[in-house]
C-alpha cells in the first residue's frame, strides 16, 4: 500500500462486524473495509485498490470482493460499494456522491426561460463597464441566469459577494413582480454573519440603479439551520420529501462545505429551484469528507464553455470569449463554472496578490527573493525561530498586533480592533501549535501588561466557540472577548460581535465548547479576514504543510502577512496539494 491511512478503534470494530457477516477467506474484505472506514475519517470519500492493494494483489482482491455478500456493485444496497474504478466506498458515501453528481448535472442542464432584452438591460445597468475585458462578474451573472446550476469561484477580492448580490436583483427583475423566496447560507455562523454585512452593503450600493434592491434579502443563516436540524439527532427536517421554501438558494464559502452536507442540501432543494455556490476552489478543502468544491470546479482542469453559452454570453454582456475559453463537446457542467479573474482588492503591487498567484500557478521560486528581503509589497519570509527564542521574537509580533484592543470601552469596538491582527498556525497541538502558540501568547501579552490571565477567565481572553448551540445563537467559529461586566456574578461576560444592532453577551460558563483563540489554526481561519497575519509554520516538514495551507493562510489577510517558515520548507509546502480520493469529480465531467 502506498499510503497507509492511520486506523482507529471505529475501523477496526466495523470490518470485525463486516467479517463476522462472511464465510471463507476475509483477508481482502477485512483490509477493505478497515481502510474504507477510515479514508471518510481522514477526509477521502473512497479508497482506491491502487492504494490499498500491491499491484500483483489488485485483480485477486478485486475478484474475492465483488463475490463477497458484503459489497455491491454501484446501485445495490450492500455495506460497500465497489465500482467499475476499482473504488472502493461506505454505501452512504456512494450515495451522497452518486445523487449529488447526477442532480447537479441534471440542474446545469436544466436551462429555464430567460427574458433576455430585459438581462441585457439589468447587466449593463448593474455592471459598470471597467478595464477588464472580458467582464467575468457579468459572465458569471449570465451564467447564473442561464441555468439552475451556477458556481462562481475566485480568491479573495474578486468579487464573489457583490456579484451575487447583482445576480439576486437581476433573478428578482426576471421574476416580474412574482414571489421569489431567496435563500442564503454559509457552513458557519462566522461566514454567515460576514455574508450578511456584505449582502446588506452591496444592496445599498444598488439602490439607484434597480427597482428591486429593497427585495434583496439580507438574512443569512448556517447550512444546518437552513435545513432544520433536529435536535440530538443527524438529520434535518428538510429534505425531498420536505424541500426547502425557497426558490434560490445561495451559498457562501462552499469550499468548506463537505460531501455529506452539500448531498443533504441538494437532496432538500424544491423542484425547479436554482442554487448559487459561492467560494475559492484553491482554498483548503473541508474539515469532513470530500473536497466538493474542488471537485465541482475541476480543479486544475480548463473546460471551455459551449457555442451556445458564448453566444448568449455575447448578446446579454457584450463580452467576447477569448480562444482559450472556447470548447468542443465540453459537459453540461462546464457552462455552470465561472472563475472571476481580476482581484480588486490586491493590486499588481501587492505581495499577497503576487504570492498567492504564484503559488497557485506553480511558480514559487520567481517570489521567494522579494519575500526574503522585504521588497514583496506586505509579505516577509522569514525563518521559523528555534524552540529557545521563539518567546522573545512573538512577543515583538504580537504585544504590537493586540496592543491596543482592549483600549475600547464598547464591546465591538474592542472585537473591531481584536480582529486587525491574528496568528494563523498550520498545527493543533505541539510547541509550534495554536495550544503552545496560544500559552506564549497569553504570557507574552501579560508581561507586557496587556492582559492578566491569572485565572481562566480574566478580561480581555478571546475565545472561539468549536460547537453550534443554536439555543444560544452561537456557532463553531464564532469568537468573543470576555469583558468586565459589573452585572455578571464573577464580573466578566464574554461578548459576540452584534447583530443588527443588537448586543450579545453571554455568562462565561453559560459557553458550549470553546478554546482560546490569540492564534488559530489556518482551517478554522477560513471565513475571516485580518488586517495583518502572522502564519507560523514549523521548522519541521508535516504533511499537513500544503499548497491549500499556505494559499488560504495567505489570503486572510488584507494588507500583509508575515510568513515563518523556511526556504526549504515553503518550497516543498507549495509543490504538495491535498489529494481526497473521490469519484464526485469524475462522475461530474467525463
Amino acid at each position: 500500500m502506498r499510503e497507509e491511512l492511520p486506523v482507529r478503534a471505529i475501523d477496526t470494530v466495523f470490518a470485525d462486524f463486516l467479517c463476522s457477516k462472511e464465510v471463507g477467506n476475509t483477508d481482502f474484505l477485512r483490509k477493505a473495509a478497515t481502510f474504507a472506514s477510515s479514508a471518510v475519517g481522514h477526509g477521502h470519500i473512497c479508497v482506491d485498490f491502487a492504494d490499498l492493494f500491491c499491484s500483483s494483489e489488485v485483480a485477486a482482491a478485486a475478484d474475492s470482493l465483488r463475490s463477497s455478500k458484503m459489497v455491491g456493485q454501484p446501485g445495490e444496497y450492500r455495506p460497500l460499494i465497489l465500482d467499475y474504478a476499482n473504488r472502493l466506498y461506505l454505501h452512504r458515501y456512494w450515495k451522497y456522491e452518486s445523487d449529488l453528481a447526477k442532480t447537479l448535472v441534471s440542474m446545469a442542464s436544466d436551462l429555464p426561460d430567460v427574458d433576455t432584452d430585459l438581462l441585457k438591460d439589468g447587466i449593463s445597468r448593474l455592471f459598470l463597464k471597467t478595464a477588464e475585458s472580458p467582464n467575468w462578474q457579468a459572465i458569471a451573472a449570465a451564467a447564473a441566469i442561464r441555468s439552475r446550476f451556477c458556481v462562481i469561484s475566485g480568491g479573495p477580492g474578486t468579487g464573489k459577494t457583490t456579484t451575487v448580490v447583482k445576480i439576486i436583483a437581476l433573478l428578482l427583475e426576471q421574476a416580474k413582480g412574482s414571489r421569489m423566496r431567496i435563500g442564503l447560507g454559509a457552513p458557519t455562523g462566522k461566514a454567515a454573519a460576514r455574508l450578511k454585512e456584505s449582502i446588506y452593503k452591496a444592496g445599498k450600493e444598488l439602490e439607484e440603479r434597480t427597482t428591486v434592491a429593497d427585495s434583496i434579502p439580507s438574512d443569512v443563516a448556517t447550512i444546518q439551520r437552513l435545513l432544520g436540524v433536529i435536535p440530538d439527532s443527524c438529520r434535518f427536517r428538510h429534505n425531498s420529501d420536505n424541500p426547502l421554501p425557497f426558490e434560490v438558494i445561495v451559498i457562501d464559502e462552499a469550499s468548506m462545505v463537505p460531501l455529506a452536507l452539500m448531498a443533504k442540501l441538494v437532496e432538500a432543494l424544491a423542484p425547479g429551484s436554482r442554487l448559487i455556490l459561492l467560494g475559492d476552489r484553491d482554498q483548503l478543502a473541508s474539515v469532513e469528507a470530500g473536497a466538493v468544491l474542488g471537485d465541482i470546479c475541476n480543479t486544475g482542469h480548463v473546460f471551455g464553455f459551449s457555442s451556445a453559452f458564448q453566444s448568449f454570453i455575447a448578446e446579454t454582456t457584450g463580452s467576447i470569449i477569448s480562444e482559450s475559453f472556447v470548447g468542443v463537446d465540453v459537459p453540461p457542467l462546464a457552462d455552470s463554472v465561472v472563475v472571476l479573474q481580476k482581484n480588486y482588492r490586491f493590486d499588481e503591487e501587492s505581495g499577497i496578490g503576487l504570492v498567492s498567484v504564484a503559488i497557485n500557478n506553480d511558480n514559487v521560486a520567481t517570489v521567494l527573493n522579494g519575500m526574503r528581503d522585504g521588497t514583496m509589497g506586505g509579505v516577509m519570509l522569514c525563518e521559523t525561530p528555534p524552540q529557545g527564542s521563539l518567546q522573545k521574537k512573538l512577543a515583538t509580533l504580537v504585544v504590537a498586533g493586540f496592543s491596543d484592543y482592549l483600549q475600547h470601552e464598547n464591546p465591538d469596538d474592542v472585537m473591531l480592533a481584536f480582529d486587525r491582527f491574528r496568528v494563523l498556525c498550520a498545527l493543533r497541538q505541539g510547541l509550534y501549535g495554536v495550544e503552545g502558540i496560544n500559552s506564549l501568547i497569553e504570557t507574552c501579552l501579560a508581561d507586557a501588561g496587556i492582559i492578566k490571565p491569572d485565572k481562566q477567565w480574566y478580561h480581555g481572553r478571546p475565545v472561539m466557540v468549536t460547537v453550534n448551540d443554536y439555543s444560544l445563537k452561537l456557532f463553531n467559529g464564532d469568537v468573543g472577548i470576555a469583558l468586565s461586566d459589573p452585572e455578571s456574578e464573577i464580573g466578566l461576560s464574554v461578548y459576540f460581535p452584534s447583530i443588527n444592532g443588537e448586543p450579545r453577551n453571554y455568562f462565561p460558563y453559560r459557553l458550549p465548547a470553546h478554546e482560546t483563540v490569540f492564534a488559530m489554526t489556518v482551517h478554522k481561519s477560513q471565513g475571516s479576514e485580518f488586517e495583518r497575519v502572522l502564519l507560523l509554520m514549523p521548522p519541521f516538514g508535516h504533511q499537513i504543510l500544503t499548497r491549500e495551507i499556505i494559499y488560504t493562510g495567505l489570503t486572510r489577510a488584507r494588507t500583509a502577512v508575515e510568513l515563518w517558515c523556511s526556504d526549504e520548507i515553503f518550497a516543498e509546502a507549495c509543490s504538495r496539494r491535498i489529494v481526497r480520493r473521490s469519484g464526485l469529480r469524475d462522475a461530474l465531467w467525463s
